[in-house]
């Protein structure tokens, strides 16, 4: 079985330094994914296209989002409705670009959401994951089979990432009830704000086939 382990970190920084913990214990670039609110700092803008077709990261962007932008091969800026720029890179990145021409096709779960969900995280949580992108967040998921599993999680863990479910608490008490994908873009370059309580409970894993 294949588990699809994902965690919510404040900043990119942070991010990064858990996708260089993980490649330093042998996972790969195909086991990786991240997706990271590019912020207010971004010198570069990702395409028209909503799919961010042809654009990369420029000396630019990595400057502004730290050093670890090489981390993962092919991490470019991607535009997804309701997020704005983030810098993306790895399997989520490529199933998310996918999936913004049936969200804005009408789709109901296009983007981030569909995505995560397809790959087993619960709609719930989903949702949560995509808003804590919106406002300022990064996302890394890691897909491990049972064996690898625990170490991927140890791994991400020791990097300090947000609660989901104090993510949602959070959320919900200024109104918020799930990500839309139509909502004003949230541009920051203080994301920690956005989730100001960290492991407060177990993060989440799911599991796929």
């Amino acid at each position: 079985m294949t588990q699809t382990i994902t965690r919510m970190f404040d900043t990119y920084q942070h991010a990064a330094s858990a996708v260089g913990g993980l490649k330093n214990r042998g996972f790969t670039d195909e086991d990786i994914s991240m997706v990271a609110h590019a912020g207010d700092g971004a010198n570069t803008t990702a395409s028209d296209s909503p799919t961010g077709e042809g654009a990369s990261v420029g000396a630019g962007v990595g400057g502004a989002l730290g050093a670890g932008a090489g981390l993962l091969t092919g991490l470019g800026l991607l535009a997804i409705p309701g997020v704005g720029p983030v810098v993306a890179a790895g399997w989520l990145a490529a199933t998310a670009a996918g999936a913004v021409a049936g969200a804005l096709a009408g789709g109901a779960t296009g983007g981030i959401v569909g995505s995560l969900m397809d790959n087993g995280v619960s709609e719930d949580d989903a949702n949560v994951y995509a808003e804590g992108v919106r406002r300022g967040g990064a996302l890394v998921t890691v897909r491990a089979n049972d064996e690898v599993a625990p170490e991927a999680i140890r791994i991400l863990d020791s990097f300090g990432p947000t609660d989901p479910g104090t993510m949602r608490t959070a959320y919900r008490s200024d109104g918020w009830e799930r990500f839309d994908a139509a909502a004003p873009t949230v541009a920051t370059t203080d994301p920690a704000g956005a989730h100001p309580v960290r492991n407060t409970v177990p993060p989440h894993s799911s599991v796929g086939d």
